[in-house]
């Protein structure tokens, strides 16, 4: 019990080449020439004029307002302004709880996080660009962030930079910050028609910053009908989301889910259970909610999450259990009228090509307890047997034909959170009959720390963003894994300019059907795998998580 807890609270915290072609490493940071002028670098907005900055001849733009909202209001439009608005730094981030990770060191040394300053006027996105005001139409790639529905910001780790990825593969990188926790997802709904969409104003966010892309990405070179939404963890969980979500239409067109294929959103009978137990915690009749817009953030958190956890064991008992309890979408029939496991969405949303996958060891056991990292097959087999039963010697030959050669502690490592889900929201794509879908597993291992964090979760992120340099303290920065970086990153843009991954030095991504089971397994060498885990996967399924 003590193991599952941990590792839960694990959960909570973040949330190679075929070929042997020379890899050129990118550039440190802080050799890079940067020009900062309000006579260089200004792109004109609908709200006005923004002035960025140049490194290494890619402009950058940072903490532009996409959005202005009141609390539990939907987004509106930003406040127009005169004159040139400095856009050269990161703006503020969603207010949040405490990053639990800066306790661990291990974590805050691998993660390397950036948490900026909070303040609720936090809807502000990033953009990164080759080029401005040129009538070019580059591919447009919106990155969502990790963490869940409840913290995280578009700066907080460094792999999330898009100067790299922008410079070399002639896209418009965009990142943004919106509402999360009890700001983006309190359900105030059982107070009446003013708060009708209150549970749902952090997808909302989503869906304004994506309207300020269309409404604004070509001046900033970018092709308005060629975006491509992507995120990793809570990310990937908002682009489920936001294929769910009918005024999303028309936004994007093709989606990346990396380790987020997070299915069961909210029922509004819990969120709205949760909304009338914050009223209660704050001593607030039904007549009072408008005060909830003065109370101090952290007062109005705490009684979020304490009611959080109250409504959350009302559920169990109930039977409810989604990927995240609480601060989440929720159907509320307005904004998100059907799960985003409903067959329906995807018939909704056939034309639109995707990317699903995870890596091989997400949240990694052996990580956070040492004593997992050279157990005994003997003793492994005892801890098994405390979840499995009788069935263990199944789990066992399942487990070695998909990992042939497997070392005791990989029972614990890998991944059987996330896969399970990416490989059901594959296999609900598929039934559409519509666009591709690609299905990856990254395998790599970091040498970082003794090899301890293995492909723990973020750990593509350094290779999609190909940010090995900015990542190295989870990376290590070696050549392997720039070569691999330069592979994954091209797979990525050739996505977003085509929506089909192939790369130079990767055999050809086959797209996924539930009968070839086709997966991309990046690793030293790449790979495609069919089905390789299927029998295990299968045993799991009847073994289901139970969520965070």
């Amino acid at each position: 019990m003590k193991l599952k807890i941990a590792l839960l609270s694990i959960c909570l915290i973040p949330f190679w080449a075929c070929n042997n072609s020379k890899v050129v490493a990118d550039k440190s940071p802080e050799t890079g020439k940067i020009t900062a002028s309000d006579n260089v670098a200004v792109v004109k907005t609908e709200s006005g004029k923004v002035a960025g900055y140049i490194e290494d001849g890619t402009y950058i733009y940072k903490g532009i307002p996409y959005a202005k909202a009141e609390r539990f209001m939907p987004p509106q439009e930003p406040d127009k302004w005169d004159g040139i608005r400095s856009s050269r730094a990161y703006g503020p981030t969603c207010p949040q709880g405490k990053r639990m990770g800066w306790y661990s060191d291990i974590q805050a040394f691998a993660f390397d996080w950036d948490d900026g300053y909070p303040n609720e006027d936090c809807l502000r996105v990033n953009v990164w660009t080759p080029g401005i005001n040129d009538g070019e139409k580059r591919p447009v790639m919106v990155w969502l962030h990790g963490g869940g529905y409840s913290a995280g910001s578009g700066q907080e780790l460094p792999a999330y930079d898009g100067t790299r990825l922008a410079r070399k593969g002639d896209v418009v990188v965009v990142s943004l910050n919106h509402r999360l926790n009890v700001l983006g997802f309190l359900d105030l709904s059982a107070f009446g028609a003013k708060y009708a969409k209150s549970g749902n104003v952090g997808l909302l966010d989503l869906v304004a910053a994506l309207k300020w892309v269309k409404a604004n990405i070509a001046s900033f070179g970018g092709d308005p009908d060629n975006v491509t939404i992507f995120g990793q963890s809570g990310g990937g969980g908002k682009v489920t989301s936001l294929i769910a979500t009918p005024s999303a239409k028309g936004l994007f067109q093709k989606a990346i889910v990396e380790s987020g294929s997070l299915l069961d959103a909210m029922d509004s009978k819990y969120s709205r259970r949760i909304g009338i137990k914050v009223a209660e915690l704050l001593n607030l009749k039904a007549g009072q909610i408008d005060k909830m817009q003065d109370i101090p953030y952290d007062e109005l958190l705490d009684a979020g999450d304490r009611a959080v956890a109250m409504v959350k064991e009302e559920a169990k008992k109930e039977g409810f259990y989604p990927s995240l309890f609480g601060w989440a979408p929720t159907v509320d029939g307005l904004v998100l009228p059907l799960q985003p496991s409903d067959p329906r969405v995807y018939e909704q949303t056939k034309d639109i090509p995707m990317i699903i996958g995870t890596t091989q060891n997400e949240f990694t056991a052996s990580t956070y307890f040492p004593a997992l990292r050279g157990i005994s097959m003997d003793s492994a087999k005892v801890m098994l047997q405390k979840k499995y039963g009788d069935k263990t010697n199944e789990f066992l030959a399942d487990f070695a034909k998909a990992y042939p050669g497997y070392k005791p502690q990989d029972l614990f490592d890998v991944d059987f959170i996330f896969r399970p889900g990416a490989i059901k929201q594959a296999t609900l794509k598929a039934a559409a009959k519509g666009a591709p879908i690609y299905m990856y597993l990254f395998g790599w291992q970091s040498p970082v720390l003794d090899g301890i964090l293995r492909s723990t979760h973020c750990m593509e992120l350094p290779f999609v963003f190909d940010n090995i340099y900015r990542s190295r303290q989870m990376t290590g920065g070696g050549e392997a894994a720039y070569e691999l970086a330069d592979r994954m990153s091209n797979a990525w843009i050739n996505f977003a300019k085509t929506g089909n991954p192939d790369a130079k030095g990767l055999p050809h991504w086959e797209p996924y059907t539930p009968e070839s089971g086709a997966t991309m397994y990046f690793n030293n060498t790449s790979e495609i795998k069919h089905h390789h885990d299927r029998a295990l996967m299968e045993f799991m399924n009847s073994f289901p998580f139970r969520g965070f």
